[in-house]
């Protein structure tokens, strides 16, 4: 008896424009309605005018309550909604039961949460159009500042200064492989040297390894102590929007962007039968508690497969731990445990499967019992006691939650070592070390794209509905780079980072932002006042904006060039002298193309270099790899503007591009080291494009080869990206055909209505593909822009490229 309609989102904001927030007028608000927004407002208007009732059903957190408040302020500015009640439902998991209790206990719209909202947005309008004309005039070519995207960008920059000031130092630790009479040998680690414990850091020495080594060599051994004891590990929760972007980035490759679109797929459900049905609740979540219906189900699948002792006694009741979490959702899971992957396989593109089963396990091990290991740990001491060395084993005791869900992704819990398991006390055991092994500290990595939204969920800054979007921009703005899957800041983001740390420093503190997140929290419960809230805040933040308005380019610059010194210009006594005119001093100098480092001697000298430094960073010049066999011709290893390509002649004679009598070229993939291409892979990246193989729909060849956006591969007028962790010169057909085949009906998905269900051929006719599909009307086959039904008593699993060519032509 209800109309359900959904308003996609917030159907008011702050126009991007000055004057959307005036502080002088007490934090007064100009609210706009889009034009798709108006739409959607005016189909429900007309929808409640035969109505006798509004429920008001949004997310239940202060961005739902806001969308909820701003519907019926829409309405109510328009008398549509009359005499009429306003109930406003709440519901934390979209299962009957808390929907029907929801309808029966309705509440009125939480001022406190929508209060909570507008204090959000006012802050980011506040931040965000008071710093980004600063920049626009003090630093050409930067393009905005954000509250919580400027303190992204800074964590990046500052593993990035991390990195570049490490200062890797070497040590060596020493291992020896142990068997006791008759016993299979087992490897040990010197732990102990002289009564000194040896730690990570290991030996400091080569010289002290090598002598540890002959003193093991030399000496005679026998365990000294046995510890044995269980270790439990217990099951992870359900997935958060951070811990799915996490895991499918590690266990699938996938970026973030696109983990959240093929989750909004799943989200959004496909036609299963003649009814759509949404696979997955929703993707934008911290919360990691589960309905106690869907715990049930997932219980029962668990004893059908595995048993009653996979089943723990009680339903496991997962809470979050992290700070501002608001639990607005369930956690992700299937909307029905039943629903298998293999279930869908011909329903979905293969990512859409992968996602899915990937939260269809995770979901199903949460409610399991926790993996239990038996742990075996022995210290094997010299007969002087003067030498210690230790080992250790697991041996799975019961595999638990693990049957479904490996926690480490490799496929099992793995054996246990059956030769520790059998020693004790004063058993003797010979002792073979093998040559020290010299190792170096090594610097902390880059962020990945998961990697920096773990980080700031742990330090409570952002949203998950954010924290993509956060990401995006960062990149669109051209303050990070995504390198081999990993941030790094360019020139633009460093310079951008150190102006506003030394002089708007208070407000990209994480700390602060993570304040702000609780002050918000506050808000929403009732215990601070918005107004005095955004009041604090901007009494501090406006004399800053004043302040640095008034600055001069020059004070500006000489402030960046001391933060980012060592950056900008290297290390060494002559670091800042003009290797042009010898007498001036080099400076950081600001574009509208971006930062730059030129000459102080400027216009008398016209040097100029890009950012960073590191201009000799050990590319001395092209690298001869040596001389091609079939045209005699010198193949270089060389480094142009955009990176690493390897080179064949030098345009003079043969081994030329016709059309421009240029040298034959290819660019090195960005997984590709330089210092591991020699001749013979030069070679084959040369011989780019080549032919994989023939696809087995068409008979047409499948060709890979690099092009301006990174590898690829064509199948007639389709091409397809090769992810960057794959090899463009070892790539078979079969995962070819697979990424061609998931482009293609991601096109068609674009360009057609509906879910495609599979390809079924090239008609006989022009060639182009006919597809099948389902849609509001049920299942159909599409050729160009002709459609045609499918009939009842014909089988979807074993529809013909020949019955779908008689269908359309009928």
């Amino acid at each position: 008896s209800y109309r359900v309609m959904a308003t996609r989102g917030h159907v008011r904001d702050l126009p991007a424009r000055a004057g959307s927030v005036d502080p002088g007028d007490g934090f007064s608000m100009v609210y706009e309605t889009g034009k798709a927004a108006a739409r959607t407002l005016g189909a429900i208007a007309k929808a409640l005018a035969r109505a006798d009732i509004l429920v008001l059903a949004t997310d239940p957190d202060r961005e739902g309550e806001a969308i909820a408040w701003q519907v019926l302020s829409w309405l109510a500015e328009r008398d549509a909604v009359g005499d009429r009640p306003v109930l406003r439902a709440v519901f934390h998991e979209v299962t009957p039961t808390a929907v029907r209790r929801a309808l029966i206990r309705p509440r009125a719209i939480d001022m406190d949460l929508v209060r909570a909202w507008q204090a959000r947005r006012a802050l980011d309008y506040l931040v965000g159009y008071g710093l980004s004309p600063v920049l626009w005039r003090k630093l050409p070519g930067c393009r905005s500042a954000g509250r919580v995207q400027s303190v992204a960008l800074r964590l990046v920059c500052e593993r990035e200064a991390e990195i570049e000031a490490f200062a890797p130092k070497a040590y060596w630790t020493v291992e020896a492989e142990l068997a006791a009479q008759d016993g299979a040998p087992f490897p040990a680690t010197l732990c102990r040297l002289d009564g000194d414990g040896i730690d990570d850091a290991g030996l400091a020495s080569e010289r002290m390894a090598k002598d540890a080594v002959e003193r093991i060599r030399a000496g005679t051994f026998a365990v000294s102590s046995v510890e044995r004891d269980t270790l439990r590990r217990q099951p992870l929760p359900p997935f958060t929007t951070a811990t799915l972007q996490q895991e499918a980035a590690r266990r699938l490759g996938f970026g973030i962007g696109e983990t959240m679109a093929v989750a909004q797929r799943l989200y959004e459900g496909v036609d299963l039968g003649g009814e759509s049905a949404g696979l997955v609740t929703y993707m934008r979540t911290d919360s990691t508690a589960m309905a106690t219906t869907a715990a049930a189900q997932a219980r029962a699948i668990v004893r059908r497969s595995f048993g009653d002792g996979y089943v723990p006694a009680k339903p496991h009741v997962h809470r979050s731990r992290a700070r501002h979490v608001q639990e607005a959702h369930e956690a992700i899971r299937p909307t029905d445990f039943e629903r298998t992957p293999e279930d869908l396989g011909g329903r979905l593109d293969r990512a859409a499967v992968q996602l899915y089963g990937l939260i269809r396990d995770r979901a199903l091990a949460s409610q399991m019992p926790e993996a239990r290991f038996d742990r075996v740990r022995l210290e094997i001491a010299s007969k002087a006691g003067d030498i210690v060395l230790e080992a250790s084993g697991l041996s799975p005791a019961f595999d638990g939650h693990l049957r479904v869900w490996d926690g480490d992704g490799n496929g099992g819990a793995g054996g246990g070592d059956p030769a520790l398991a059998a020693l004790e006390t004063g058993t003797r055991v010979s002792a073979a070390p093998a040559p020290p092994r010299g190792r170096a500290t090594q610097p902390p990595p880059r962020y990945t794209e998961a990697g920096l939204v773990r980080r700031l969920d742990e330090l409570g800054i952002g949203r998950p509905s954010t924290w993509a979007a956060i990401l995006a921009v960062l990149q669109e703005r051209e303050y990070v780079l995504l390198h081999r899957r990993r941030f790094v800041p360019t020139e633009r983001g460093r310079v951008v980072t150190a102006f506003l740390e030394g002089f708007f420093g208070q407000w990209v503190e994480y700390g602060f932002t993570a304040a702000m997140e609780t002050d918000l929290d506050r808000v929403a419960g009732g215990s601070l006042a918005w107004r005095g809230m955004l009041k604090r805040f901007w009494d501090r933040f406006h004399p800053a904006l004043e302040e640095a308005g008034t600055l001069e380019r020059a004070t500006i610059r000489r402030a960046v060039e001391t933060r980012l010194e060592g950056f900008l210009f290297g290390s060494g006594s002559g670091r800042r002298r003009c290797p042009s005119c010898g007498g001036g001093e080099l400076e950081l100098r600001l574009g509208r193309h971006g930062p730059f480092v030129g000459c102080a001697g400027y216009p008398e000298c016209g040097y100029r270099r890009r950012l960073p430094a590191a201009e000799d960073d050990g590319y001395t010049g092209p690298r001869d790899l040596g001389s091609d066999p079939e045209t005699g011709l010198a193949v270089t290893l060389r480094r142009g503007p955009v990176g690493w390509y390897v080179q064949r002649g030098d345009g003079k004679g043969a081994g030329t591009v016709a059309a421009g009598g240029k040298p034959e070229r290819m660019s090195l993939p960005a997984s590709m080291a330089p210092e591991t291409v020699d001749l013979d892979l030069a070679r084959r990246l040369l011989a780019l494009p080549r032919i994989v193989g023939r696809h087995p729909g068409t008979g047409q060849p499948i060709r890979a080869g690099i092009g301006r956006y990174g590898p690829w591969l064509r199948h007639e007028d389709t091409y397809a990206a090769i992810p960057a962790d794959e090899d463009v010169l070892a790539i078979g057909i079969n995962r070819a055909v697979a990424l061609v085949t998931d482009k293609e009906i991601r096109e068609s998905r674009a360009r057609g209505p509906k879910q495609v269900l599979r390809r079924l051929g090239r008609h006989p006719g022009d060639g182009a593909p006919v597809w099948l599909k389902t849609g509001h009307y049920g299942p159909f086959v599409a050729h160009r822009r002709r459609y045609a039904g499918v009939p009842e008593d014909l089988a979807l699993d074993t529809l013909t490229l020949e019955q779908a060519v008689d269908l359309l032509e009928r």
